[in-house]
């Protein structure tokens, strides 16, 4: 029998990067994120980073054996419609997302420069 004290709060993906300078770029500029937290545990070493958004909090590391490159993360969303006009309006060199209308919801997938994807869904009533 499931114990009625045990509460899960909210998931977050954690997601490998190789390039801090690529990841802001995609993540910040791109996406529009904002970093919440930044750890190194020295200086010269890997980067353990936050960025949160409406709500959505993902946390992206460089450290070997955190997460696996080409990981995809899909996020239900409300206003996909709206994000899809901010991200097309940046005109970003390395991606321009379409809207796909599938069964469940409008979707975006949008993919990192190290391999991962993210599809924000906007559930619809077909």
């Amino acid at each position: 029998m499931p114990d009625a004290t045990i509460a899960f709060d909210r998931t977050i993906p954690i997601l490998r990067i190789f390039d801090v300078a690529k990841a802001r770029e995609f993540y910040l500029d791109f996406l529009g994120f904002t970093v919440t937290m930044e750890h190194r545990f020295e200086p010269d070493l890997p980067l353990y980073m936050a960025v949160e958004r409406a709500g959505l909090e993902l946390h992206l590391s460089e450290h070997h054996g955190d997460a696996c490159p080409g990981s995809t993360v899909f996020v239900w969303m409300r206003g996909v419609r709206a994000y899809h006009a901010e991200l097309t309006a940046k005109r970003y060199g390395y991606g321009r997302p379409g809207i796909e209308a599938l069964p469940w919801g409008d979707q975006i997938e949008v993919h990192d420069p190290f391999g991962n994807r993210i599809r924000f869904c906007e559930k619809s009533d077909r």
